[in-house]
Formats: C-alpha cells, sequence, structure tokens
C-alpha cells in the first residue's frame, strides 16, 4: 500500500510503501539539488549527460515543471520538464532518471505522477525516446494507459540532425487528452 500527502505549499509528497522506496518525497528541485540530478543523470547510462551548470540552472529555473524523488534526503530520481512556449498546455518532458538503487520500485512512474498532479493545465505530455530505449517506452506507454489518454509516436529528430557521431533518432511520444485528476 503507498500513500502520498500533498503539501500544496511547497509541492511535497512523501509516499509510505512496504517496498525499499518508502519514505520516498516527491519535491520541487531547489537549487542545492543540481549536483545530484547531474550525479544521476551520469550514472544512468543512458541519458545525454549535460553540463553540471545546465542541472544546476534547471533545478532553478525550471522547479514548477520538475520534480526530484529523495530517500532519506538524498536525490534517487529526478523529472525534468518544461511547458512548451508554443503549447503551454503541454509538458514536454526532457529527462527523467532514477538511481540504480531505487531501480524497479516504480519511482519514475511516481515522479510522472505527481508532476502531472501539480499541473492540472497541462492536457499533453510529450517526450521524445530513442528507438533502442525500451524502459522509457514502457514508462510512457504505462501512463498513457493508466490515464485512459492516446498515445502517438512519431519521427522528431533524424541521427543526421545531430551534430554528435552515433546518436540516434528521437522520436516523438504525445500522450494527449490528459485530464486533470485523470
Amino acid at each position: 500500500m503507498t500513500t502520498i500527502e500533498n503539501h500544496s505549499d511547497s509541492n511535497r509528497r512523501t509516499t509510505r510503501s512496504s517496498s525499499p522506496a518508502a519514505d520516498l518525497t516527491i519535491t520541487a528541485p531547489a537549487q542545492s539539488h543540481g549536483a545530484d540530478i547531474w550525479r544521476v543523470a551520469r550514472d544512468s547510462g543512458s541519458l545525454d549527460l549535460n553540463t553540471s551548470y545546465a542541472y544546476l540552472l534547471l533545478a532553478r529555473d525550471f522547479a514548477a515543471t520538475s520534480r526530484v524523488a529523495l530517500h532519506e534526503g538524498e536525490v534517487v530520481g529526478f523529472v525534468l520538464g518544461y511547458l512548451r512556449p508554443d503549447a503551454p498546455q503541454r509538458l514536454f518532458i526532457w529527462q527523467i532518471a532514477v538511481d540504480e538503487s531505487m531501480r524497479g520500485q516504480r519511482v519514475a512512474a511516481r515522479l510522472l505522477e505527481a508532476l502531472l498532479e501539480d499541473l492540472p493545465s497541462v492536457t499533453a505530455l510529450e517526450t521524445t525516446i530513442t528507438e533502442d530505449n525500451s524502459a522509457s517506452q514502457r514508462l510512457f506507454a504505462s501512463l498513457a494507459e493508466r490515464h485512459g489518454a492516446s498515445h502517438t509516436i512519431e519521427p522528431l529528430f533524424e541521427e543526421s540532425h545531430f551534430p554528435d557521431e552515433g546518436h540516434g533518432a528521437e522520436l516523438l511520444h504525445v500522450i494527449g487528452d490528459l485530464r486533470p485528476g485523470a
């Protein structure tokens, strides 16, 4: 059994469960979380790693559309997103990762659900996923299924668009028809 306490003043939720991810707190990141977000991204082995400076800025400037999962005060997962400037009802998920110690505990799904709950004006979620990232494909497909939402996949960035060699094509996943509280 999992319970989530919503503390809307600070966008903090404490999740208690019988799993190893017990007492997980999901909250908007603070600037001080930037270095730990960078570490989780680096250690994920699958994300494009940006500079630590970028993660510090993202934690500060996009806290309203991002979340961190804390276990015993340590960052064990994060989701970084932003509202599309030309479509503010669309939330673009830029990166999501969970520390190896917490994988398999639905931390990524819980991060996404907490973020969507805090953004009731969002009616669609977008993300890009490479064809070989089956874990992320399953994560977003299950999110769409839980919400009874549509899920479309289309090309966005071809491999040739990237200046660095070896970067796979990024497919755009759009989960639409999200309803507040669904």
